[in-house]
C-alpha cells in the first residue's frame, strides 16, 4: 500500500500525482536536504539508509539531438554511447541544465523520470532489475519515492539497457 505525506495527498509533485492516477504502489521518502552536500543521489541514499546500487539518478542527455532520459545508479555513472546505442543513436552527450530544466518541469537535483512536463524517451539501467524496488527523484530536493523497476519502466515506456557504468 502506498505511504502519503500530506503534501501528496493534497496534490504532491507531478511524480507523486502520476504514481498515484496510475495507482501505482511506491513510498514516499522526504529527507532534509543539505545544500552543501557534493552529490545529490549519495545524499539521498545516505539519509534513507538504502544502498546508493538501489538509489536512481535521473539524467537528461542529447541523443543525435534529442533530449533523452537516462535512470542510472546514483553509485556510478552514464555510459553515453552505451546510452546512445539503446536509442538506436550515434551520439550523445548531456543536455544543457536549464534546457533539462525547461523541458522536465523540475529542478537539477530533483529531475524525476516521472511527471515530467514533456514526454521524453527514458532508458533505465538494466541493473534495476536485480532489485525488488529501486528509488528515484519524486520531483524535489529531499523528496524520493520508491517502487518497483518494472512499474517505474511500465510508466516510462522505458528500454531497459546497461547504460551505466561502475
Amino acid at each position: 500500500m502506498a505511504k502519503k505525506s500530506k503534501k501528496q495527498q493534497s496534490g504532491g509533485t507531478p511524480a507523486t500525482v502520476a504514481l498515484t492516477s496510475a495507482g501505482v504502489e511506491h513510498t514516499v521518502h522526504s529527507y532534509d536536504h543539505d545544500p552543501s552536500h557534493p552529490s545529490y543521489g549519495e545524499e539521498a541514499a545516505e539519509a534513507m539508509g538504502v544502498s546508493p546500487g538501489r538509489v536512481f539518478k535521473t539524467l537528461v542527455a542529447e541523443v543525435d539531438g534529442a533530449l533523452t532520459v537516462a535512470v542510472v545508479p546514483v553509485s556510478g555513472s552514464l555510459d553515453l554511447k552505451a546510452l546512445a546505442s539503446a536509442v538506436g543513436g550515434k551520439r550523445a552527450a548531456m543536455a544543457d541544465p536549464a534546457l533539462a530544466e525547461r523541458t522536465t518541469g523540475y529542478v537539477r537535483g530533483g529531475i524525476s523520470p516521472l511527471g515530467q512536463r514533456k514526454r521524453l524517451p527514458t532508458v533505465l539501467d538494466a541493473s534495476a532489475e536485480d532489485h525488488a524496488t529501486i528509488c528515484v527523484s519524486a520531483g524535489r530536493r529531499g523528496l524520493e519515492v520508491e517502487l518497483a523497476p518494472k512499474a517505474l519502466a511500465e510508466l516510462t515506456s522505458a528500454v531497459l539497457a546497461p547504460i551505466a557504468r561502475a
